[in-house]
C-alpha cells in the first residue's frame, strides 16, 4: 500500500515565529495529532499534543521553541516503512514531501485505520507489553508524572490496595490538569500552589472504568476500539477477570508490529534512534542476536531497543535509558539499563537482557529435569 493512498494535504501549519498561546488555541479549536512547523515556507519541524502538553512554557515564546524533528516520508515511501519511521522517531506524525516541497502530513491513526482489515491475522497476546508499569490509587500526582517520565511510557494502570485494575492515568490527564491549573490567575494563600497539586493523590484524576481487552481477542478489535474512543492503548485482563492486570496495549505496539518481516537477520526495531552516538543499529543487532541465540529451541520473532533521555549529563553526555525486549515464541523477555551515552546504557541493559535470558532456560530445564523425573517415578 503506497502511502500516497493514506496521507493528507489537509493539516494544521504555523510558523516557526509564531507564539505559543496561538499553537495552544489551534490545539484546543482543531485537535490535532501534531503542527507542521514552517520557516520561511519550507518544513522546519512538529510540534506535537505530548509536546505542549509536558512543557510549561509561556504564550508569548515562538513555536520553534517547542517543534522537534520529525521523519519526513514520501508519497510513494510503503506503509510498512513509514511506520517503522514513525515508531523509531517516537512520533505519531510525520510530513509528507514530494520533491523538495511539504505536500501534505501521515498520522499512526491513519496507518492504523487503512490497515485495519488486516489486523485479524494478529490475537492481542501476539504483541501485547507484559511487564507493565503501575502505580497505587494513593500515588500523588508528582510521583506519577515522573513515573511516566523515568520510564517513557504514556499511561500507567492504576491499582488499590489487593493490586486490583481501578483505573488508568496517562501523561495528557495528568500533566493536563497541572498546566491549567498552573495557568489560573492565582492570589493571596492561593499563589504559587503547584506543589499542592502535585500531591493530589492519582486516585482523584484517574480515568475510571478502565476500557479492557483480552489477549484472545483480535487486534482488529483492539484498534477498533481505540480509533472510535481516541483510546491510545488499552489494559489487556485475562478474559475471565477484568481486574487483573496482564499487560498494556497500544497504537505504538501495533505499529511495531506491522514492521516485523520475515528476513535472514533478526529485525530489530529501535525507539528514538537518534540518540545512537558511537553505535550503530548493526552493531545492537549483532549483540542482540548473541544473546537471542542462547534461547535455542525458542525462535526469537522480533526484538526492540527503546533509548531514552533524560536531562542528568556527565561531561556534556547525556543519561539515557535504555530497554531491550526479545518477543519469542515462548513469551517475552527484556532488560533496561542506564548509562551516560546510548552505548553505555545499551551494554548494560543486554547485559540484564543475557541474565534473564539464562534465567529463563534455568527454569525451562528444571521443569524438564523435574517432568522426566516424574515419569521415571509413574513406571515404577
Amino acid at each position: 500500500m503506497n502511502i500516497a493512498d493514506i496521507a493528507t494535504t489537509d493539516h494544521a501549519e504555523v510558523s516557526a515565529d509564531q507564539r505559543l498561546g496561538k499553537v495552544r488555541a489551534l490545539f484546543e479549536e482543531e485537535n490535532p495529532r501534531g503542527l507542521i512547523v514552517t520557516n520561511d515556507g519550507e518544513y522546519a519541524g512538529v510540534i506535537t499534543q505530548r509536546s505542549l502538553m509536558q512543557s510549561h512554557v509561556e504564550d508569548s515564546t515562538k513555536a520553534n521553541a517547542l517543534m522537534s524533528s520529525a521523519p519526513q516520508v514520501k508519497r510513494t515511501s510503503d506503509v510498512r516503512d513509514v511506520a517503522r519511521m514513525l515508531v523509531e522517531g517516537n512520533t505519531k506524525v510525520a510530513p509528507v514531501v514530494e520533491g523538495d516541497s511539504l505536500w501534505g502530513i501521515v498520522t499512526a491513526d491513519a496507518i492504523l485505520e487503512a490497515v485495519l482489515d488486516n489486523l485479524d491475522a494478529l490475537v492481542v497476546s501476539q504483541i501485547h507489553t507484559d511487564d507493565v508499569i503501575t502505580i497505587a490509587e494513593d500515588a500523588s500526582v508528582g510521583q506519577a508524572i515522573n513515573r511516566l517520565r523515568e520510564h517513557g511510557v504514556s499511561r500507567l494502570p492504576v491499582e488499590n490496595e489487593a493490586g486490583y485494575l481501578t483505573g488508568v492515568a496517562t501523561t495528557h490527564d495528568l500533566v493536563d490538569f497541572v498546566v491549567r491549573n498552573m495557568d489560573q490567575p492565582t492570589e493571596g494563600e492561593r499563589s504559587g500552589d503547584s506543589d499542592r497539586m502535585l500531591d493530589i493523590p492519582v486516585y482523584d484524576l484517574m480515568s475510571a472504568p478502565v476500557e479492557t481487552i483480552s489477549g484472545d481477542e483480535s487486534v482488529r478489535e483492539a484498534v477498533s476500539r481505540m480509533l472510535d474512543n481516541d483510546y491510545n492503548g488499552l489494559v489487556v485482563t485475562p478474559p475471565e477477570d477484568d481486574r487483573t492486570i496482564d499487560g498494556v496495549l497500544t497504537k505504538t505496539d501495533v505499529l511495531r508490529a506491522l514492521t516485523f518481516t520475515e528476513e535472514d537477520h533478526m529485525d530489530v526495531q529501535i525507539t528514538n534512534i537518534d540518540l545512537l552516538d558511537t553505535i550503530t543499529r548493526g552493531d545492537l543487532r549483532e549483540s542482540v542476536t548473541q544473546v537471542a541465540d542462547k534461547f535455542q529451541e525458542m525462535q526469537v520473532h522480533h526484538a526492540h531497543v527503546r533509548f531514552h533521555k533524560h536531562k542528568e549529563k556527565l561531561r556534556g553526555t547525556p543519561l539515557i535509558q535504555c530497554q531491550i525486549r526479545l518477543r519469542t515464541s515462548q513469551g517475552q523477555v527484556a532488560g533496561t539499563g542506564e548509562g551516560y551515552g546510548a552505548e553505555s546504557a545499551f551494554r548494560v541493559a543486554l547485559d540484564k537482557l543475557e541474565r534473564n535470558v539464562l534465567e529463563r532456560k534455568g527454569i525451562r530445564a528444571d521443569e524438564q529435569r523435574r517432568g522426566q523425573i516424574l515419569r521415571k517415578l509413574n513406571e515404577i
